[in-house]
C-alpha cells in the first residue's frame, strides 16, 4: 500500500484556505499513485481551534467542507481531522473525529476517545469521547485509526516513571480485529524536553502491538503554539523508517507492502540530537514568521539596547521575516555605556537590519523634573529606573502605530519567571519570543545563531548582562547569578517540583526560598505579558493556571 502522509500548516478557523490545501494534496498524492493520503488532527478548522468550536456556523461550513473533500476522493483514499457533531443523546456537542473517505464519501468517522486536559490541552471542554472501537478496510487491508492522546494512554511522568492516564486503552480495542497496520492523526506541539519522549511513545506501542506505525503531525506556529511536524513512519520492530521535515510542509509517499515488513529500501532517519539549540532555533523562527503571515503582518520592532537578549531576538526576526521588514531602535540614557550603543549599531549592521538612534535622555530629564516636587524628599530608586524602561516603551509603540510594525518582546523566560522586567516598559510586545528560554538557554542560542559566522558582536556575548538604568548596574545585583538561578527555576516551573525536594538535591535553601518568594510574587505581572512562544513542555501561558493570589507555600 502506497501512503502519503501529509504534513501542512493550516490557519484555525480558515475552512477555505485549509480545504483547498487539502484537496490539493490529494490531487497531486493520486497523481503520484497513492492508496491513501493522511492528514493531521482537526485538519478542516486548524488545531487548536479553541472557542471557535462553539461557532455553529463553522461546524456547518466545516462539516460542508469535508463533504466537498470527500469528492475528490474517487480513487484514492483520505483520512482527514475534523470536528463532528455529536448526534449521541447526551454529551458535548462535538466529537474529535477522523473522517475516512474512498469513493467520493465519507465512509467512516472514528470519534477520538482519550481527551487531555493538562497543560495546554482543554480538549474536554469541547468534545465528548467516542466509546465505539472499529477499523476501517482498504484494498483488503484493515486499519487502525486513532487520533493523538489515543495511543498516549501511558506515558513518562517524572519521578513516578511511566503512568497510565486512563481507564481504557484504544489501540487494545482495536487489535481485536486484527488490522494490519496503526495510523496515528496528531496535533504534538514542539517542546524540546518532550520530542524525545513522543518518539520513545510511538516506538513502544509499534513494538507492543508487532504492527508498523505512521504518525502524521501537523506543523507550523499557531499564536504562542508551535508544531514541529515530524511525522514518522516506524516498523514493527520499532524502527523509525522515515521522518519528515522539522517545521516544514511536507507530502511524502511511503510504500507499505501488506503484512508488515517495511524494512526494504529505507533509510533510517539520523537520531534526535543530544543539544536541542538548534531545534529550538528553528522552531522560533517558524513561531515569529506564522505568527505574522497569518495575522496579516509584515514587519517588526525591537528595542535593542547592546544586551543579549535582544541580539538574540533581532537575530531570529530578521531570520524570519526578512532584514528589511525588521527595524532597530536604540535608545540610549545617560546610563547606557558607549559600547553598549557601539555593539547594538554593530549587530544592526551585522544582519543589514535598518536602525534609529532614539536618545530619552531629554524625556527622562523631563520627567524627573516634573515629578521632582512629589518626590523632592525620596531618594532616587526602582521608580526612576521603571521612567526609563517605560520612555523605551513608548518610543517602540509610536514607531509601530506610526510605521505599521509589531513590537517583539524581547524578556527571556528567566526574567519573567522572578518579575525582573518592567511592567508596561520591556514587558511590553505583541509576542514575546524568548519567553520560554531561560537566560542561560539564550546564550545557548546566541552560539547557534553564530555557528555559520558572527551575527551577533562577541562582545555583546561576553558582557555581563545589565539592564544599564542607574550607575554601574549589574543583573547579579538584583538577582542569583544564572547558572545558579536557572537551574532552581526549571526544577520549580517545568518539572513542579516543592522547595524541599529542590534542597534535596543540594541546592542551597536560602536560593531556592528567594527563587520561590519571587516566583510567587511575580504571577501578576506574568499575566499582562504577550504571548509566549512555547518550546518547552511548561511555558508562560495557557500551559500554566497558578492563582494571582495564593496562599501556597
Amino acid at each position: 500500500m502506497k501512503v502519503a502522509l501529509a504534513q501542512l500548516n493550516y490557519i484555525p478557523g480558515d475552512i477555505g484556505y485549509n480545504s483547498s490545501k487539502i484537496i490539493s494534496a490529494i490531487g497531486k498524492a493520486r497523481s503520484d499513485g497513492a492508496d491513501l493520503i493522511v492528514f493531521s488532527e482537526l485538519a478542516i478548522i486548524g488545531y487548536p481551534p479553541l472557542d471557535l468550536l462553539q461557532r455553529g456556523d463553522l461546524i456547518t461550513r466545516s462539516m460542508n467542507a469535508l463533504k466537498e473533500i470527500a469528492s475528490h476522493c474517487t480513487t484514492i483514499a483520505a483520512i482527514v481531522g475534523g470536528p463532528s457533531p455529536n448526534t449521541g443523546v447526551f454529551g458535548k456537542s462535538l466529537h474529535n473525529s477522523a473522517f475516512f473517505m474512498h469513493e467520493g464519501r465519507i465512509r467512516a468517522v472514528i470519534n477520538k476517545t482519550l481527551l487531555p486536559t493538562y497543560d495546554i490541552f482543554d480538549e474536554d471542554r469541547y468534545f465528548e469521547p467516542g466509546i465505539s472501537f472499529e477499523t476501517v478496510e482498504l484494498n483488503g487491508e484493515r486499519i487502525a485509526i486513532t487520533i493523538c492522546e489515543d495511543i498516549w494512554d501511558e506515558q513518562p511522568c517524572g519521578d513516578r516513571g511511566i503512568c497510565r492516564l486512563y481507564s481504557i486503552t484504544p489501540l487494545e480495542e482495536l487489535m481485536k480485529e486484527d488490522p494490519g497496520l496503526i495510523i496515528n492523526i496528531a496535533a504534538n506541539p514542539f517542546s524540546h524536553t518532550r520530542i524525545k519522549i513522543r518518539e520513545e511513545v510511538f516506538v513502544r506501542n509499534a513494538l507492543q502491538y508487532k504492527r508498523p506505525l505512521i504518525s502524521v503531525n501537523q506543523t507550523g506556529g499557531y499564536t504562542d503554539l508551535i508544531f514541529d511536524g515530524s511525522s514518522m513512519v516506524i516498523d514493527s520492530d520499532g524502527t523509525i523508517l522515515e521522518k519528515l521535515a522539522f517545521c516544514e510542509e511536507e507530502v511524502r509517499i511511503v510504500d507499505i507492502p501488506a503484512g508488515g515488513s517495511v524494512r526494504n529500501g529505507y533509510q533510517c532517519p539520523p537520531p534526535l540530537p543530544a543539544d536541542m539549540t538548534g531545534l529550538i532555533h528553528r522552531a522560533l523562527v517558524t513561531g515569529i514568521r506564522d505568527f505574522f503571515v497569518k495575522s496579516g503582518l509584515k514587519r517588526a520592532v525591537i528595542g535593542l539596547s547592546g544586551g543579549i537578549d535582544s541580539a538574540v531576538v533581532l537575530a531570529l526576526a530578521a531570520e524570519a521575516l526578512g532584514a528589511e521588514n525588521t527595524l532597530a531602535i536604540l535608545m540610549p540614557s545617560a546610563y547606557s555605556s558607549e559600547h553598549s550603543v557601539a555593539d547594538a549599531v554593530a549587530m544592526a549592521k551585522n544582519l543589514r537590519v535598518p536602525y534609529h538612534i532614539v536618545s530619552i535622555e531629554d524625556a527622562r530629564q523631563t520627567l524627573e523634573k516634573t515629578l521632582g516636587p512629589f518626590f523632592a524628599d525620596r531618594a532616587p530608586d526602582i521608580t526612576e529606573e521603571n521612567i526609563q524602561a517605560r520612555l523605551r516603551a513608548l518610543i517602540l509603540m509610536a514607531f509601530a502605530n506610526k510605521l505599521g510594525y509589531l513590537v517583539l518582546n524581547t524578556s527571556n523566560k528567566s526574567e519573567a519567571a522572578t518579575g525582573y522586567g518592567t511592567m508596561y516598559g520591556d514587558m511590553i510586545g505583541g509576542l514575546s519570543v524568548m519567553g520560554d528560554i531561560y537566560k542561560t538557554e539564550v546564550y545557548q542560542l546566541a552560539k547557534d545563531i553564530n555557528s555559520s559566522g558572527e551575527i551577533i558582536p562577541r562582545q555583546i556575548i561576553a558582557k555581563p548582562p545589565s539592564a544599564e538604568l542607574k550607575p554601574d548596574q549589574l543583573d547579579s545585583d538584583t538577582l542569583p547569578p544564572y547558572d545558579q538561578l536557572d537551574p532552581v527555576l526549571f526544577r520549580y516551573i517545568d518539572q513542579e517540583r516543592s522547595p524541599d525536594q529542590i534542597i534535596a538535591e543540594g541546592f542551597d535553601p536560602h536560593l531556592v526560598k528567594t527563587v520561590v518568594r519571587l516566583v510567587k510574587g511575580s504571577e501578576f505581572k506574568r499575566r499582562q505579558t504577550p504571548p509566549v512562544l512555547r518550546v518547552s513542555s511548561k511555558a508562560f501561558g495557557s500551559g500554566r493556571r497558578i492563582p494571582i493570589i495564593s496562599k501556597y507555600d
